[in-house]
This record gives structure tokens, C-alpha cells and sequence, in this order.
């Protein structure tokens, strides 16, 4: 028989462990199942959380996993969620370990995977000295010779973001792209040269990179870079049968808090957002926890008998 818990939730990231601790402080049964494989897993350490600023992800967990568990009405396991469907107001809950579990509520925070572009050189340079995002790593790179790696529509804008941190870069297209004349005119003016060749390999040395060489045999001299797209996708996606759709940026669309067009299914961090840093993630669980438990209160009154005697006798 399955075992029953009040909350499941798919994912121990920050968004999913920070929802399992306001849930174990409010006593609740809650089952976290995790696979252990963040797309942060890659990089040396996370910015942007205060008080935990330049934390390695790894110890960001570890502190995680010891406070939730620190309440004995939450459960972790390392596993894989393999299937999940709803029967009638329950869902029914599989992993890769063989174990299933019931609950009235899950909430999927397992948020996003990614395949990179097929690109030599480009993962044993990515999350060491190539990165998707300025506001991680950018301080870090500040002033350095940098790459930029993309050709997507919003790439001028994604130049314009990145010359915050520094004036020294060069567009890297990986083959011919349609950029507005107007835009090209200002790169030019503001000293950002645009490679359309195809990249042939990035060369590092311990995950630094040193070189961007191109088609024709061109080596460009880089130590750092961003790159536009990381071909994110949904690293816990959906059963189809849900009829849930995703945002443009490839986020599960959800109401306010969360919730999904199925009732007691609930999306945050990343996996809602397609990019969420850690304080915001954590935000989510957090504030998703208070509004489930005070809805699972609600209930628990309503289902509780309540018969006052005279006296003040229950």
C-alpha cells in the first residue's frame, strides 16, 4: 500500500527544500524526492542569496537537507520521480527505486536541465568561466577579455547587459546571423566586434578559458564569456494528460503562488519562472508553504467535530 503524505514535493532545490521547511514547522507530513542533478551542480559557487553570497552549491544543500530533515515530519529520499497521475483528489506518485506514495498535494520544483550547444571546448569551460547569467558570475569576469556566445533575436540587448561588466567583448555567432544594420552600427561604435564564423573549438586549461578559434583558423584570446542559450528545458516535465501550458520562455504557466490549472498541483522556482537565482526560488517555497497550510487548516476545522458542552467541556 502506498504510504500517504500530506505534501510531495519533486525537486530539492532551494524552492523545494525552502517549501519543506515552513511545511515541517507547521507539522506536516511532507515527502521530498529529489534526483540530485541541478543545473547549478556545474558551477563553484552561487551568488545573489544575502547572507550566503559566493556559497558553493553543494553546502548551500548540505545546510538545507540537515534543517529540513531536522523536523520529523519530513521525509527526503534521493530518487528519481518516474510517473505521476491523479485518481479522483489524490495523486499517485512512482520513482525509479520502485517506491510509490499518495498525497493530496504535489508541488514540482525540480526546475530546469540543460543541453548545451554542440560546441568543442564547451563543457569543460561551462560553469567554470562560461556562464548564462551577468548577475552570478558578471562581478567575478568584471573588465575581463570576454565572449559572447549567441545569435538569438535579443542578442543587441543581451551585448548591451553584459557591457556593464565589461567593455571588452566580442560577439561570437557561430555562423552567419540577421542583425539589424542599425545594430551592427552600434557595436561597431561601441567597440564590440561580430565573429560569424563558425565556432571550430574553445581551448581551456583547467576549465579557463583561453581561446575561441573559429572556421577559418582564427584564434580569438578570451578568458571568460556568456552564452544567450543553454537549450534549457523542463528537467521534471508534465504528464501531457495535465493539458498544463508552458510561458514562451519554456515556464510551466501557473496562477499567483503557483498553482496550476489542476487543483493541489503547484509549480515554483525555476522550473515555473525557466530562471529564478536562488532568493527568489526560496521566496517561492516559502510563501507557496504558508498559503498550502493555511488552506490544509481551513480543512482540518471544517473536518474536525467541534461539540462544545456546557462548562466549556469538549
Amino acid at each position: 500500500m502506498s504510504e500517504y503524505f500530506e505534501v510531495i514535493i519533486v525537486g530539492g532545490g532551494p524552492a523545494g527544500l525552502s517549501t519543506a521547511l515552513i511545511m515541517g514547522r507547521s507539522k506536516r507530513k511532507v515527502l521530498v524526492l529529489d534526483a540530485n542533478d541541478a543545473r547549478n551542480r556545474v558551477t563553484h559557487a552561487s551568488h545573489g542569496y544575502l547572507s550566503r553570497d559566493g556559497v558553493k552549491p553543494e553546502e548551500f544543500k548540505a545546510v538545507g537537507l540537515s534543517e529540513i530533515t531536522a523536523y520529523p515530519t519530513v521525509s527526503y529520499m534521493e530518487t528519481k520521480v518516474t510517473s505521476l497521475h491523479k485518481e479522483g483528489s489524490r495523486f499517485h506518485v512512482q520513482t525509479e527505486t520502485g517506491d510509490s506514495f499518495v498525497s493530496g498535494r504535489v508541488v514540482v520544483a525540480a526546475g530546469m536541465k540543460e543541453e548545451l550547444p554542440e560546441i568543442k571546448g564547451l563543457q569543460d569551460v561551462y560553469g567554470s568561466s562560461v556562464f548564462p547569467c551577468p548577475y552570478c558570475d558578471g562581478w567575478e569576469w568584471r573588465d575581463e577579455p570576454l565572449a559572447i556566445f549567441g545569435s538569438e533575436p535579443w542578442l543587441i540587448q543581451y551585448v548591451k547587459l553584459i557591457y556593464n561588466w565589461s567593455r571588452d567583448l566580442i560577439v561570437f555567432t557561430n555562423g552567419a546571423v540577421d542583425l539589424p544594420a542599425a545594430d551592427r552600427t552600434d557595436l561597431r561604435e561601441h567597440g564590440v566586434a561580430v565573429v560569424e564564423e563558425p565556432i571550430v573549438e574553445l581551448i581551456s586549461e583547467g576549465g579557463e578559458l583561453q581561446q575561441v578559434v573559429t572556421h577559418s583558423g582564427a584564434a580569438y584570446n578570451r578568458s571568460g564569456g556568456f552564452i544567450m542559450d543553454t537549450g534549457e528545458s523542463q528537467a521534471f516535465p508534465l504528464p501531457e494528460d495535465f493539458k498544463i501550458p508552458y510561458t514562451t520562455l519554456g515556464g510551466v504557466e501557473t496562477k499567483e503562488g503557483g498553482e496550476t490549472s489542476v487543483k493541489g498541483l503547484y509549480v515554483i522556482g525555476d522550473a515555473k519562472n525557466a530562471f529564478s537565482g536562488l532568493l527568489k526560488a526560496a521566496s517561492e517555497g516559502y510563501e507557496l508553504a504558508a498559503v498550502m497550510n493555511h488552506e490544509m487548516a481551513l480543512e482540518d476545522w471544517q473536518l474536525t467535530n467541534h461539540i462544545t458542552k456546557p462548562g466549556g467541556q469538549g
